[in-house]
Formats: structure tokens, C-alpha cells, sequence
């Protein structure tokens, strides 16, 4: 897999998963439709034109044939925190990408930008992300219960963050 910046030619591939039902269950926005896709790309790219920039968004495209598969976000809060932001096509679940992804921006923003804390948030019903946050070395720090309205009602959000003492400490 290769992170990179998106590109205009990416459209089909991000709204292939962003329209999906499966992959946006637990996630704030979507399903997509075709001109909401359209309209997050344009954005995506009018911010990779500006540096420095709050969001670094990069498209997560598989190695043996081109195609986005999902994102990968670290949104810089300014006094050397991020938070951390990924969703990956619900085709791609479980085989590994979301790791190798999330570790890559995890190793930059400790290593390279010498942050001093990543966090992240997600539905707490999500079984398969609060492992992948565990796995990536992150402690659960808390819920906040009923804390924001999506779709199918109120959803309680677990917060979950990693100190670079930590990062640095970790086996291996």
C-alpha cells in the first residue's frame, strides 16, 4: 500500500466506498452521494495546495493496482497534538491496511513532527476500530456518552491517545 496525496482521478474509487453502507455505518457522514463525493475531493485538493495546512489527508492506494482504498488523517491542533482519522473501504476490512496505515502516520507525527500527543475518537459500538486503536498502542482515556447525533441517534464516542513517551517505548 502507498499513502499519498489524493488526486482528481481518485473521484470513483473514494465514492466506490465512501456511498457504502457497511463502511460508513459507524462513521459521522455518508453514505455519500455522487456530488457529496465530488464536492469533499475538491476541498481535498484546494487543502493539499496550501502548506503548511491543519489536515494531512492522504489516500491509502493499493500497490498492484491503483486503487484508493481508503484515508488516513492527522489533523494538527497547533500545540503539538493530532488527532487521528482513518476509514477504509469496508471490501479491505480486516486483512491488515488500516494498521499499516495508521502505524506510517503514527511513526511521522512522533518521529518526523516531534508531536507530543495523538488521540483519536470513535463510534464505541465499533468493535473493530477500538482493536485496531489498541493494537496501534493507544489507551482508551474515556466515553463520552451520547455526545453526538448520526443517523440512527445519540452515539457514544471512546476517546483513545498515545503520548511520543509512549510511542517510544513501545516493544519493537
Amino acid at each position: 500500500m502507498l499513502l499519498r496525496e489524493f488526486h482528481a482521478g481518485d473521484l470513483d474509487d473514494i465514492h466506490a466506498y465512501a456511498s457504502d453502507q457497511n463502511t460508513v455505518r459507524y462513521m459521522e457522514w455518508g453514505p455519500n452521494t455522487p456530488e457529496v463525493s465530488s464536492e469533499r475531493l475538491r476541498l481535498t485538493l484546494a487543502e493539499q495546495d496550501q502548506w503548511p495546512r491543519r489536515d494531512i489527508n492522504l489516500a491509502a492506494q493499493l500497490l498492484e493496482n491503483g486503487r484508493v482504498i481508503g484515508s488516513v488523517r492527522l489533523g494538527l491542533d497547533g500545540q503539538d497534538g493530532a488527532d487521528l482519522g482513518y476509514v477504509f473501504g469496508s471490501s479491505w476490512w480486516g486483512v491488515g491496511y488500516g494498521y499499516e496505515a495508521a502505524s506510517a502516520v503514527l511513526a511521522a507525527a512522533f518521529e518526523t513532527l516531534e508531536l507530543h500527543r495523538v488521540w483519536a475518537t470513535c463510534d464505541a459500538r465499533n468493535a473493530a476500530s477500538v482493536r485496531l486503536l489498541e493494537k496501534l498502542g493507544m489507551r482508551q482515556e474515556g466515553t463520552m456518552l451520547q455526545d453526538r447525533k448520526v443517523r440512527d441517534g445519540w452515539r457514544d464516542t471512546g476517546l483513545f491517545a498515545l503520548l511520543n513517551d509512549e510511542w517510544q517505548a513501545r516493544p519493537g
